[in-house]
């Protein structure tokens, strides 16, 4: 678990677990709670069911099977969000299925239109450049595209894989990959090529035991560069 009390505070968005990869109703509650009286958006974190895994593994589900995971987790988070008086604003897959809609356009359309179901307003969180984000506004979506502090990237503009050395970022690196992001719109790829990544919403993972430090380093460079962080509005 991360260090939410500390952590939500620094964002301007928060993608909250639904239950399916990580979570539970209880938790799912506790960490809108915090976002809300925060002030920061509220957003579905929708994963593959793999509590055992963490929705880092890829499964084979059919579009029906997606579709019906999707709206019960969408569901269970905004309807949490909408007691403490917020609402879910965003949706961003996690994990294995962020990856899988990232190069797969039956998954990436499978996402766009449920969530165009539940609420056209609704924000899709997509990977700058992919399919994602095609697939969402393909399907009438506002998408944000979105670039990574604490994940190296691979030339082809995907993110390394987890199993890999490098895969994740020191805080000294993520902390200068999200200025780099912000400013100048590139980072450095694994085998050192410069790649072009425009993106307007920076993530850094909430898991990961350096969350924290690099959420108030990257916070601190961003305004040293004047550039302020906000939280994209819903479409009306």
């Amino acid at each position: 678990m991360g260090a939410d009390a500390e952590l939500i505070p620094l964002v301007s968005s928060a993608n909250v677990a639904c239950g399916a990869h990580a979570g539970d109703p209880e938790t799912i509650l506790r960490t809108v709670t915090l976002a809300a009286t925060s002030g920061v958006a509220i957003g579905a974190h929708p994963g593959y069911p793999d509590l055992a895994g963490f929705g880092r593994r890829d499964l084979d589900m059919t579009s029906s099977e997606l579709r019906a995971s999707l709206i019960v987790q969408i569901g269970a988070v905004d309807a949490a969000a909408r007691v403490v008086g917020g609402r879910v604003g965003h949706v961003k897959a996690h994990g294995a299925l962020y990856n899988r809609a990232a190069r797969d356009a039956g998954v990436a359309q499978t996402i766009a239109t449920t969530i165009r179901e539940l609420d056209d307003t609704l924000i899709l969180v997509a990977l700058a450049g992919s399919v994602a984000s095609a697939a969402g506004r393909a399907a009438g979506l506002r998408v944000v595209e979105e670039g990574f502090a604490d994940r190296r990237y691979e030339a082809d503009g995907s993110l390394r894989s987890r199993r890999l050395p490098g895969a994740v970022l020191r805080v000294d690196e993520a902390v200068a990959q999200a200025r780099s992001l912000a400013t100048d719109g590139f980072v450095v790829a694994a085998d050192g090529t410069r790649l072009a990544v425009r993106c307007e919403s920076i993530c850094i993972h909430g898991d990961s035991p350096d969350a924290v430090a690099i959420a108030r380093g990257a916070r601190d460079a961003l305004a040293d560069a004047r550039i302020t962080v906000s939280a994209p509005l819903p479409r009306a």
